[in-house]
């Protein structure tokens, strides 16, 4: 039986890493690449993926998103098709199942290699 998606985002273009993401880094950790998503980001780091989620009218809510890579326990991707304009990755994690989809524009083959990066050296 396969686990439904706990979380999905949507990850766009490459974007500079945001400030307030800088200040959630623990000691010796440090951003590695960010993307834009629908209303936030989320930030590839050497120990985690880090997704900024914006809440509510004002966006003023937010809600932040810590995957720590030694979680992961299998990923797949999945480039666009012809007709299909959208690439995919997911994630089977120890908390569960998690779909990234990827926008027009944004490199699969780039976050596939961040996170076989990030799993391979915190295991």
């Amino acid at each position: 039986m396969e686990a439904s998606a706990i979380l999905s985002w949507t990850l766009q273009q490459e974007i500079p890493v945001p400030p307030d993401v800088l200040l959630l880094l623990a000691e010796g950790e440090q951003a590695v690449a960010s993307f834009k998503t629908f209303r936030d980001s989320a930030t590839f780091t050497t120990k985690r993926l880090i997704v900024r989620d914006a809440q509510g009218i004002t966006g003023k809510k937010v809600e932040i998103y810590s995957l720590p890579y030694s979680s992961i326990l299998m990923w797949s991707s999945e480039n666009a098709g012809t007709l299909d304009w959208n690439s995919e990755l997911e994630l089977w994690t120890k908390a569960g199942h998690i779909k990234v989809k990827l926008a027009k524009g944004a490199d699969v083959r780039r976050i596939d290699s961040l996170i076989a990066w990030a799993v391979l050296n915190n295991h």
